[in-house]
């Protein structure tokens, strides 16, 4: 009936009503009631003082900067309207199922992603601190991006913004005059050349020469160090981490009241935005370029990869953010409708940027005489940090306003991120020591962002803004989030995780969940990690190939994150051989999950006999006899 650790071989088939023996129905029915006093029999760990604030933190958490800026030319690049049809599906049969997976295992553990790993396996612990370490990594050039769009805040309270005219001191910049770089003015309706290229002379909007030379101070060769970080920067990364800290500094019951104001106010924003978008001249030859489908792109393997990493990216899968959260809740919230809000959310948030930003560049274009092609550039930090200031500079009316709420929205949506990412760092450290004080750790994890995070605001700092991102931001995660799948079903056990779920939330997963984890998700991963290897380039920035000693680190730095798990494994392997006779019994105990299941000892016990009648149950149909018998048998 059980394995040799303890745990159930066997899974539910039926819905927790059922599974109470004939005679008890009276301790089914007060079982409500009881948990919620077991919810808050446990003080020592933190809980959303409302049920609404679970909902409110996940879309400040999700709904970020991957939406607003990358999501519409991933779009764009990979189909247009016909990149919906494989994103779509990446999302229902895998971003959906993994979302709502992760939410699981952190409310029925109501641990942080290292511990519930811990449990589940000694010798899984190290697959918590691999996301750990790619969430840290995410976290640090998270904030820099922060530092950068309050920069540009702070710059927008002003009449002329500074980005919209050429300032005649580039001229002077050694880069600017080798190259024989010509200053177009943003606020003109000249069309530049959509090109970054500096090796020829070229043309270079005012907004791109202002992000290179004043914002970044950017050096175009790192090959004698990346320089000294920029203080103005610096300070608006201090600031960035400050309010991030204020957020966080008492853990969920802090961030739970700032997650109204982070969840709601970037959609104000956004409808102000779309009004102003398909109102303006053009805009409709902008939208229509967006959604219109390229469908031979869909014969490519690369918008399937590109929608995986959209659609992980996104929501935020692997980084150990939704557990973490979820960890927060009470034992008997419905984690199944969250999830579902949320995944559905974020998508019509992707489809409602990418409405806005084209219906600007197609008034844009139409100003300008061209096609919308000609006024696209590309994605990432130039999207934000070019293109939107450019576009924002055209603006015939208060283009000052438009730049305040636009920067303002970015901020308030990068602070709703980082609050979770910096929340992975500190559950873990409070998962294992509980008796830190709150404050204590959130301020230390802050500090130790900052510091890092000064990384990137040098004149080199975009190189390695892309090395980190390239290995420890994408790269690790994907192999994590691979062992993560392959332990949790293949190990654990499919069925141990439908009962483990049913017990929580009375809802028994039904096959659509069953196939897409069992089956979908490892597949497609796998897959996607063999065509990531095949068609490997070498990383560049702008065309420019990075420094050996660079991509050296970023190698580093990806060893570092995906053998944690062996690195875990040595460690405990080593401190258990001393307590076994031979290293085979040693292995067997770092493969026992003894300490999995609710953290509540009450709700621990009836999980237990829970997870006996189900198995009894099971056993005693295939032999052809009742329930009630084995009632009698274990004295129910």
């Amino acid at each position: 009936m059980t394995k040799e650790n303890g745990y159930v071989n066997n899974a539910f088939n039926e819905h927790q009503d059922e599974a109470v023996p004939n005679g008890s129905r009276d301790q089914n029915q007060s079982e409500d009631s009881d948990s919620k006093a077991i919810e808050q029999s446990n003080p020592d760990r933190l809980s959303w003082d409302k049920p609404i604030e679970f909902l409110m933190s996940c879309i400040a958490m999700n709904v970020g900067l991957g939406n607003i800026w990358r999501f519409p030319f991933v779009a764009y690049e990979n189909g247009g309207g016909a990149f919906l049809i494989p994103y779509i599906l990446v999302l229902m049969l895998m971003g959906r199922p993994m979302y709502y997976l992760e939410a699981c295992l952190g409310q029925f553990a109501s641990r942080g992603n290292v511990k519930i790993f811990e449990n589940l396996a000694p010798a899984l612990k190290g697959v918590g601190f691999g996301q750990l370490v790619g969430t840290i990594c995410v976290a640090t050039y998270y904030c820099s991006l922060m530092a950068i769009t309050l920069f540009y805040l702070v710059n927008s309270f002003s009449a002329d913004l500074p980005w919209a005219s050429c300032n005649p001191e580039w001229d002077s910049v050694e880069w600017v005059k080798n190259d024989n770089i010509t200053c177009i003015a943003s606020n003109s309706t000249s069309t530049v050349s959509n090109t970054t290229n500096t090796t020829s002379g070229s043309e270079m909007s005012s907004a791109e020469l202002y992000f290179r030379i004043d914002v970044l101070k950017e050096s175009v060769d790192i090959s004698d160090g990346i320089g000294t970080p920029d203080w103005q920067l610096a300070l608006c990364l201090l600031v960035a981490w400050a309010i991030t800290f204020g957020v966080c500094a008492k853990g969920v019951q802090s961030s739970g009241k700032a997650s109204y104001f982070l969840a709601l106010f970037p959609y104000v924003v956004l409808l102000a935005l779309l009004i102003r978008a398909v109102t303006l001249e053009g805009s409709g030859t902008g939208i229509l370029y967006f959604i219109n489908p390229k469908w031979d792109k869909l014969l490519d393997a690369k918008v399937w990869y590109n929608a995986v990493t959209q659609c992980f990216f996104s929501l935020n899968i692997g980084f150990g953010s939704v557990s973490m959260y979820a960890s927060y809740n009470g034992f008997r919230h419905n984690v199944y409708k969250v999830a579902m809000v949320i995944t559905t959310l974020d998508t019509l948030t992707s489809l409602l940027a990418g409405t806005i930003i084209f219906g600007i560049l197609g008034n844009l274009a139409s100003k300008m005489g061209v096609e919308v092609s000609e006024v696209v550039k590309s994605g990432g930090t130039g999207l934000a940090f070019i293109s939107y200031p450019e576009a924002l500079a055209k603006f015939e009316a208060v283009p000052w306003l438009f730049a305040i709420l636009f920067f303002l929205m970015l901020f308030v949506l990068g602070v709703g991120s980082l609050a979770a990412l910096q929340g992975c760092a500190f559950t873990v450290v409070m998962d294992a020591f509980p008796k830190l004080k709150i404050w204590h750790v959130s301020l230390g994890t802050a500090v130790g962002g900052f510091v890092i995070g000064l990384v990137y605001v040098t004149p080199g700092g975009q190189w390695i803004f892309s090395m980190v991102d390239f290995f420890g931001g994408t790269f690790i995660f994907y192999i994590m989030n691979i062992v993560e799948v392959v332990a949790i079903f293949w190990w654990y056990g499919l069925e141990n995780v439908c009962q483990d779920i049913e017990f929580m939330t009375k809802r028994k997963p039904g096959i659509y969940w069953r196939v897409c984890w069992c089956l979908v998700i490892p597949l497609v991963l796998i897959c996607v990690l063999v065509y990531f290897l095949v068609t490997f380039e070498p990383l560049k920035y702008e065309s420019k190939d990075f420094p050996v000693k660079i991509s050296v680190w970023g190698w580093a730095l990806l060893a570092f994150g995906i053998f944690q798990p062996i690195l875990w494994f040595a460690i405990d392997f080593f401190r258990k051989r001393k307590t076994y006779e031979n290293s085979k019994q040693a292995i067997q105990s770092m493969f026992r999950h003894t300490h999995w299941g609710p953290k509540d000892p009450k709700l621990h016990q009836k999980w237990k006999e829970f997870k006996i009648l189900r198995n009894a149950d099971r056993v005693l149909k295939l032999r052809g006899k009742t329930r009630d018998k084995i009632c009698v048998l274990i004295g129910k």
